[in-house]
C-alpha cells in the first residue's frame, strides 16, 4: 500500500466495473491523521454543496455527521482511554490515559440495503461492484429511504436540484469507477487510511491489520463489518478501537423488512381475532 507508489490498488487505474469484480473501502483510523483530505476531494468532485461551516467549540469535528450534502465525514473521537501501550506521562491531566481517533465514515454500501428495499421508483439500484448508487433523476424525494437506512446516512437537502429528486448519499464515484479511476476520497488519502480494492482482499487485509495491533497493545481493535445480521455485511468496513456504539455505528444493525413478518402476523391475528368478537357479538345479541 504505502510506498507503492502508483503499483497502490488507491492509484492505479482498474477494471472492476467491466469484470463485475465486488470492490469495497476498508478504513483503519490507526493512520488517519484527520487531514480531512477526503471530504474536500468528494465535495469538489461531486460538486457536494457546503454544509455550513458550523464551528461548535466543542470539537474540530465540524461537519458533525454524514448527510445530504457531508458524504465523507471525517469524525474526531476523544476519549479516556490510552492508546494501544500508551502511558501517561507529567505533562498529560492528572497522569489520566487520553486518545484520538480519527475515523473517515461513509455510506456503507450494505449487502442487504434498506434503502433500495424501500425506493418505490426504482431510484436506487446495485451497480457492477455492489456499491448502491442513487439516480438523482428517478428519485421523487419520498423519504422512505432515509428511514430505511440503519446507518442513518442517506438525507434530503432543504432544496432538491433541479434535476434532482432529493436524497442523496456517496455514490461510491460510480462515474469515476466507469472510467477505471479510483473514487476521490481514497484517491487523495495521504496516509492510505482508505483503502480502495476488491473486496475479498481489503476483508483479508482489515483481518491481518487488526491482529498486527493487537499484537502491539491495541487489544480492543476489532474489524466493524456486521457480516452476521440481515445487514449481511458492508462494502465500506472499518477497523476501531473499543465498542463500535463510540463511533455513531450500531452494534447489531438490522434492515428494516426483516420485521414485516411478524408485524403482518400481528396484524393478521388481529383481524382474526376481530371477525371473532364480531360474530360471537352478533350470536349472543341475536
Amino acid at each position: 500500500m504505502i510506498g507503492e507508489g502508483i503499483q497502490s490498488t488507491n492509484q492505479r487505474k482498474h477494471s472492476y466495473v467491466r469484470d463485475n469484480v465486488e470492490v469495497g473501502f476498508f478504513t483503519d483510523p490507526t493512520v488517519c491523521i484527520g487531514c480531512k483530505a477526503c471530504e474536500v476531494a468528494c465535495k469538489e468532485w461531486n460538486e457536494v454543496p457546503d454544509d455550513g461551516y458550523v464551528w461548535s467549540g466543542n470539537s474540530y469535528d465540524n461537519t458533525g455527521h454524514l448527510g445530504a450534502s457531508t458524504w465523507r465525514h471525517v469524525m474526531f473521537l476523544e476519549q479516556d482511554r490510552a492508546q494501544g501501550n500508551q502511558i501517561a506521562g507529567p505533562m498529560s491531566l492528572d497522569e489520566d490515559p487520553f486518545r484520538w481517533v480519527f475515523l473517515s465514515d461513509v455510506c456503507k454500501h450494505c449487502e442487504e440495503a434498506g434503502c433500495l428495499e424501500a425506493c418505490p421508483t426504482g431510484s436506487i439500484v446495485r451497480t457492477e461492484v455492489g456499491s448502491v448508487l442513487v439516480q438523482n433523476d428517478v428519485c421523487n424525494g419520498c423519504g422512505y429511504c432515509v428511514v430505511s437506512c440503519p446507518f442513518g446516512v442517506i438525507d434530503r437537502r432543504p432544496q432538491p436540484l433541479p434535476d434532482a429528486g432529493g436524497a442523496f448519499k456517496c455514490t461510491f464515484c460510480y462515474d469515476r469507477q466507469k472510467s477505471g479511476l479510483v473514487p476521490a476520497c481514497a484517491k487523495v488519502c495521504p496516509t492510505e487510511s482508505i483503502v480502495f480494492g476488491r473486496l475479498d482482499d481489503l476483508r483479508a487485509r482489515g483481518a491481518d491489520r487488526v491482529r498486527e495491533l493487537q499484537q502491539t497493545g491495541y487489544n480492543d481493535a476489532q474489524l466493524y463489518d456486521p457480516t452476521e445480521t440481515s445487514v449481511r455485511g458492508i462494502h465500506a468496513f472499518f477497523l476501531i478501537l473499543g465498542e463500535p456504539e463510540a463511533y455513531g455505528l450500531p452494534p447489531k444493525p438490522q434492515i428494516p423488512t426483516i420485521y414485516l413478518k411478524s408485524a403482518w402476523t400481528v396484524a393478521f391475528a388481529t383481524a382474526i381475532a376481530s371477525i371473532v368478537a364480531t360474530l360471537l357479538a352478533f350470536a349472543f345479541f341475536s
